[in-house]
């Protein structure tokens, strides 16, 4: 099997720090995340050249739209190239976009390198010239590559359960989201009391971790029933967790 080198680059306002590390590191398919919205966006005329000059080197490009002013959205977009790119390397270039964009990246890759296949790299300018309609530096240094310490992330029962309270406008009842955790196997239950073991098995299993770890929910009491809500740090992790 033959593991295609992909590289995966924010596009900014740089020309040389994508093609020429995509040169050198003789990569295969450039992806270039492109902002979602090009009639706002200033650096069209770069993926313009970007293109041209990778295209010449024989070098495959792609695009994957995403808002670049969105930490969650940025993280999301690299999370589904790193997934679709699972049988191949993949090269993710922290220095071509903005400080957002570097920032998304390198989460994306701390927390979805499952499969050990994702590598991020800084790559230094040689000169600096500016941002004045042109690219704002020429030639590349050096090529850095960065450490992927792992990142944490919820165990998949949990982003199951997220999903579920998201589905349902973000606030179920306790007594609801116990009978769909049930249905779905997100919690066993095998006890004689099967309604009181059900709930202690969502608490232990699944609430219990949402509200203290994560804090990606919270739960109310209102008259008798107990409504699970969804925070805004779940919600923010919903975007590019779900």
């Amino acid at each position: 099997m033959i593991n295609l080198r992909v590289h995966v680059a924010p596009v900014g306002y740089e020309v040389d720090r994508i093609v020429l590390p995509a040169k050198q590191l003789r990569a295969d398919k450039v992806c270039l995340l492109i902002h979602e919205n090009p009639s706002v966006d200033k650096a069209v005329p770069f993926y313009e050249k970007i293109t041209q000059k990778l295209e010449k080197l024989g070098i495959t490009v792609t695009t994957e739209h995403h808002n670049r002013l969105d930490l969650f959205n940025i993280i999301k977009s690299v999370k589904q190239l790193i997934e679709q790119e699972r049988d191949n390397i993949v090269y993710v270039n922290l220095a071509s976009g903005s400080k957002i964009q570097a920032i998304a990246c390198m989460m994306a890759c701390m927390m979805f390198n499952d499969s050990r296949n994702v590598n991020p790299f800084y790559v230094e300018a040689r000169d600096y010239v500016g941002f004045s309609g042109k690219p704002i530096s020429t030639g590349i240094k050096e090529i850095q590559n960065m450490p992927t310490y792992e990142i944490k992330r919820p165990e998949k029962r949990h982003i199951d359960a997220l999903r579920i309270i998201k589905e349902n406008n973000g606030k179920i009842s306790k007594k609801e989201m116990a009978e769909i955790a049930k249905e779905q196997k997100l919690i066993v239950v095998n006890a004689e009391n099967e309604s009181q073991a059900t709930f202690a098995s969502l608490d232990k299993n699944i609430i219990n971790a949402l509200e203290t770890q994560w804090h990606f929910v919270k739960v109310n009491k209102i008259g008798r029933t107990r409504w699970i809500e969804i925070t805004k740090e779940g919600s923010n992790a919903a975007e590019f967790l779900i």
